[in-house]
């Protein structure tokens, strides 16, 4: 399976969108940070990674932020810290998989950069996370997969909205990036 674009862009293609800084988005443990990041350097470009910008400005990791000051602290500080990531030069950002949830957030993100989600079914994203080794808030207790399926179901639409999505299920983490670069070389074209 290829990249596809969204409806929304096949009757308004981006307009360089080389040119555009690229926010990654999608699921917990769907691969934004290690694509971001492989992307990055493939462009020469600045990543930011918006969970570990916010760690680093809390002094804390995102799931004790979660559990001592809440998640709509949370929410209120990702939204601060991506307005202040999408500021400069044009990047490579990998988001949160909740920050597209606040439309505030969604809208700024399809005006001013090219918006890629990634994608993986739900068994596929639950094997990452326990892979992963690291603690996710919203997985807390029992029930995992049917808390993932959940919460895909309530993401889909902010997720659909993205200029570009890509299945990352049985793709590596390069044959991901071709595919972004590829259809960042078509929309150029």
């Amino acid at each position: 399976m290829r990249a596809t674009w969204s409806r929304s862009q096949t009757t308004k293609p981006l307009f360089k969108a080389s040119r555009k800084t690229i926010v990654i988005t999608g699921f917990m443990a769907v691969g934004k940070s290690v694509v971001g990041q492989r992307l990055a350097r493939r462009l020469k470009r600045s990543f930011v990674d918006l969970d570990a910008a916010i760690e680093q400005r809390e002094g804390m990791k995102v799931h004790e932020i979660f559990s001592s000051k809440g998640e709509p602290y949370f929410r209120t500080i990702e939204k601060e810290m991506l307005r202040e990531a999408l500021g400069g030069a044009d990047k490579i950002i990998a988001t949160g998989g909740g920050a597209i949830m606040d439309e505030d957030n969604l809208r700024l993100l399809r005006e001013t950069s090219l918006l890629i989600s990634l994608t993986a079914r739900p068994e596929t994203l639950l094997a990452r996370a326990a892979a992963g080794g690291s603690q996710r808030p919203l997985l807390q207790g029992d029930n995992k997969l049917e808390k993932i399926k959940r919460l895909l179901r309530q993401r889909e639409t902010a997720y659909g909205q993205a200029h570009l999505s890509i299945d990352t299920e049985a793709r590596s983490v390069d044959e991901v990036v071709e595919n972004i670069l590829q259809a960042i070389e078509q929309s150029d074209g």
